[in-house]
């Protein structure tokens, strides 16, 4: 299968929650389920297409692919060495990927790993075609440790379970086009570390139908 190259994506329709209380609430509620599933599974990769597929984001079988970001570079930090345990002479291989399933770009990732801690087959799929990491690497039975979860963006403020209800708000809630972002360490089924990846999850993830709601009674019909 033959390496896909992508150009920066174009602007795409943003995903459409009420901006009311309850759609706010709601929307908070699934970024924490997916933050949640993620944080708890040894693969991105497979939670993003079960994601997709149960969302009906895509055609059954929901499958990611991994689109090249042409000409890119980002040589590792010394603290992703160190996590990796290599020196500062040890070959390490950069990659980042745009995770698509149908035509939704879901997440966008940089990867540093180490190719000899790979069979030369893993090599080819990662250096050749547009198979997910999580999937080229999966014979090794890798594990995830998380470094780093971090919500970029949130629809209600970090006191809202506590304080009273803002006034009405109505029209479409406006979401930005990076609002989560994970690194998390990859080790073999050895505990050997062998990749570090830095996911930064879009708003397409959230753009799924959803059944009608009762409309807002503070809110005019458009």
């Amino acid at each position: 299968m033959p390496l896909i190259l992508l150009a920066a994506p174009a602007a795409a329709e943003a995903p459409r929650w009420p901006a009311t209380y309850l759609g706010r609430v709601e929307l908070t509620a699934v970024m924490q389920t997916l933050n949640a599933r993620l944080l708890a599974s040894r693969s991105a990769t497979a939670t993003l297409e079960g994601w997709c597929g149960g969302h009906g984001m895509a055609a059954a079988p929901a499958r990611l692919s991994a689109g090249l970001v042409p000409g890119a570079e980002k040589p590792a930090e010394a603290a992703t060495r160190q996590r990796l345990g290599v020196g500062p002479d040890e070959p390490l291989r950069y990659r980042r990927v745009r995770l698509a399933c149908g035509d939704r770009v879901l997440s966008e990732a940089d990867n540093w790993y180490v190719p000899a801690r790979l069979t030369p087959e893993m090599n080819r799929l990662l250096d050749t075609t547009d198979t997910p990491f999580g999937r080229a690497v999966q014979p090794l039975g890798p594990t995830r440790q998380t470094v780093a979860a971090d919500l970029l963006w949130q629809p209600l403020p970090d006191d809202w379970e506590q304080a009273a209800p803002p006034p009405a708000a109505c029209g479409e809630q406006a979401i930005p086009g990076h609002w989560l972002r994970h690194r998390a360490v990859l080790f073999t089924a050895a505990r050997e570390p062998f990749s570090e990846v830095v996911e930064t999850y879009t708003a397409a993830v959230l753009d799924f139908a959803r059944a009608p709601r009762p409309a807002d009674p503070a809110c005019p019909t458009p």
